[in-house]
């Protein structure tokens, strides 16, 4: 799937996919929460100023990894998805909470359709639609931006997508380390200053 692109080429996916399924992922996150709080509110989710969710684009890039070669069976690819990011996922939680003491970003033992939850990590619902959202990836949006990463605009792609992805992990970056060591107001806390509801 990838063997005919060249390293500039390469980047620019790489970079690409990070930035889509961050925001996809985003995306997700504020439609669904805004159905487990009864469709009354709208909150924001993740930490960022920037509209991204990164363990959505880690477990596109784990995807991409595991499933590239196995793309003319989509079952093969849904099934390794689901595989691939239930694990993420759990262990992902296990450790930021379990371990380390962060506050949780998600507990499934408080939201709407946990069947099959594992200690508020993961729950069914989650893997399934990670596994969705993974042939969507693999079937759509990566052959997608591999058109875009070879088409004769290759070149102004590969700037956008540098720029893109220093945008949205220079945000990443602020929130997770700069604006805790230096005592600086984080995304959430200015959003949730303006009136948005957080989540």
């Amino acid at each position: 799937m990838f063997k005919d692109l060249n390293k500039k080429q390469f980047i620019s996916l790489i970079f690409l996919t990070v930035v889509i399924s961050g925001i996809i992922g985003w995306a997700y996150e504020v439609a669904f929460y805004y159905i487990n709080g009864g469709m009354d509110k709208i909150y924001l989710r993740g930490g960022n100023f920037l509209p991204f969710i990164n363990i959505y684009a880690y477990g596109a890039l784990l995807i991409m990894f595991f499933t590239h070669k196995h793309v003319k069976s989509p079952l093969k690819v849904f099934l390794l998805c689901v595989l691939v990011t239930g694990l993420l996922e759990y262990f992902s939680g296990f450790i930021l909470y379990g371990v380390l003491g962060w506050n949780k970003g998600w507990d499934y033992n408080t939201e709407i359709w946990n069947f099959g939850n594992i200690n508020g990590y993961v729950c069914l619902r989650s893997v399934l639609v990670f596994g969705l959202s993974g042939l969507l990836l693999m079937y759509v949006i990566v052959p997608l931006l591999i058109k875009l990463v070879k088409s004769k605009y290759k070149n102004i792609v590969f700037v956008i997508s540098i720029i893109l992805f220093t945008l949205f992990i220079g945000d990443e970056v602020y929130n997770l380390i700069i604006a805790k060591l230096f005592n600086l107001p984080n995304a959430i806390d200015v959003y949730k200053s303006l009136g948005f509801n957080y989540m």
